[in-house]
């Protein structure tokens, strides 16, 4: 009893020890049996690194050896884990930070694509009244079709920011300016220009008055995001959609080509036939 009595001293009166330290079931029935009482065992499992995966026959056998209750509760909550969803339709269940198409039954996770080429129009106009006219900087994206096709005209995005699973800033959105993205308001969903075997997005102009670097006006489309839950907004556009290719922008950073080769796009398309995430 003394052994035991002196373990449960040590275990408490060093925390240090305690945070590093991997409790057995065994050693959950000595804490118990010594009296110390049901806070302090319970304290000192929070405290520890330890799992317990504990069967019905385990746990009538801790209770049977004295194991109150909420001693066992506190065991079994140590095993529970926050598990993340790349698919799940629901909502308020964790996903990986990023920007998620929903199709219904499930969500699809949608990969940033990279512009990979800078290019230049209206550079003859541009020319011919000295720089009056405005020369257009398109960021230009590979493959002729987005990856994931938006069920109907009128799709639903979920962006889930780390803001939604309780972490610092990820991987995800640190890309020049985007290492501060929070929002849905950051980005611009735009209508892509479809080229032979590429699609296109104005990112910039210039003329004799100066450069302008971002989305054109013009070619901005309406959406609406709701807040979900801290980090998680529901996004959609404001109308529907006509057949095409689509994309939310961000991470635009330097003037002209330079602003186009730092473009991110989360892209997709509309009409055609219904098949989301078509690797």
């Amino acid at each position: 009893m003394k052994i035991k009595l002196a373990f449960a001293a040590l275990c408490l009166a060093m925390p240090g020890i305690a945070a590093a330290e991997t409790l057995t079931t065994d050693q959950i029935v000595a804490l118990v049996s010594t009296g110390i009482g049901d806070e302090a065992v319970i304290a000192k499992i929070k405290a520890s690194s330890s799992t317990f995966d504990l069967s019905t026959d385990q746990m009538i056998a801790l209770k049977n050896k004295g194991v109150s209750g909420p001693v066992i509760a506190a065991m079994i909550g140590s095993t529970a884990k926050p598990t993340m969803s790349v698919d799940s339709a629901d909502p308020m269940v964790q996903h990986p930070a990023g920007v998620y198409l929903a199709d219904g039954a499930k969500m699809v996770r949608m990969d940033a694509t990279m512009s990979n080429q800078a290019k230049t129009g209206g550079i003859l106009g541009y020319a011919l009244t000295s720089g009056i006219a405005s020369m257009s900087i398109k960021a230009s994206i590979q493959n002729a079709t987005a990856k994931v096709k938006a069920p109907s005209g009128l799709p639903t995005f979920y962006f889930f920011f780390d803001e939604s699973n309780g972490l610092p800033q990820t991987g995800t959105w640190l890309a020049g300016t985007a290492s501060t993205v929070t929002s849905p308001a950051e980005f611009t969903l735009i209508k892509l220009m479809e080229k032979q075997g590429r699609r296109e997005a104005r990112v910039g102009s210039m003329n004799i008055g100066g450069s302008k670097t971002g989305v054109m006006d013009k070619d901005r489309l309406q959406f609406n995001s709701e807040l979900v839950r801290p980090g998680v907004y529901k996004v959609a556009p404001a109308t529907a959609l006509v057949p095409g290719e689509y994309g939310f922008i961000f991470s635009l950073t330097g003037g002209n080509g330079a602003g186009a080769m730092t473009a991110r796009i989360y892209d997709f398309s509309v009409g055609g036939e219904k098949a989301i995430a078509s690797k």
